[in-house]
């Protein structure tokens, strides 16, 4: 038996990248109570310097999934999503660096999503500082997420295992929650 509020289901969708924001863009249409939790493992890009400079979590994906669970006016999202093209800042988003500001001032991105009017909310997995780790077939590691890939193809092998480190990193305990009350996952 499905538990709805209002008659909307209760989603929790989990992941990253691009197809985590492209997926809740579409299901904004059908309900407004989504959770959308989020990876935290980037370590490239924009979202790793902030991540390295700063000691936040990276805010990249988190940044595209308030996007797209946010009621703005389409000037407003090409502001966010605004790279600069030169100086010290070249290649950082604009976004990621309004996410920032805003961690400097609220413990969450409760923030950022009441100025946007998202419908739903958006958690980080974990609050640890995490990174992918993977072992190699042939029995090196790798460390980090932007490293990955490359590596694997350089490296001629594949991928035997991922792992996070540290191996003991919490999840958020309101991800928990989301998931026990969802309706769908």
């Amino acid at each position: 038996m499905m538990i709805k509020e209002n008659n909307e289901a209760k989603v929790v969708v989990i992941g990253g990248g691009t197809g985590l924001s492209t997926m809740l863009r579409g299901l904004k249409k059908y309900t407004s109570h989504i959770t959308a939790i989020v990876t935290v493992g980037d370590d490239g890009g924009g979202s790793g310097k902030i991540r390295e400079d700063l000691g936040m979590l990276p805010p990249g994906d988190i940044r595209n999934c308030i996007l797209a669970l946010a009621d703005t006016e389409p000037l407003m999202e090409d502001l966010l999503q605004y790279r600069f093209t030169e100086g010290s800042l070249k290649g950082q988003c604009f976004g990621n660096l309004f996410l920032a500001a805003m961690a400097g001032i609220s413990e969450n991105f409760e923030k950022m999503s009441s100025v946007l009017a998202v419908k739903g909310k958006v958690l980080p997995v974990t609050l640890d500082d995490m990174k992918l780790i993977a072992e190699l077939e042939n029995g090196e590691i790798i460390e980090g997420e932007s490293k990955i890939p490359s590596e694997v193809i350089l490296r001629k092998t594949s991928i035997k295992k991922l792992a996070i480190k540290p191996i003991d990193a919490k999840p958020l305990e309101e991800a928990i929650k989301s998931i026990n009350g969802a309706d769908v996952i």
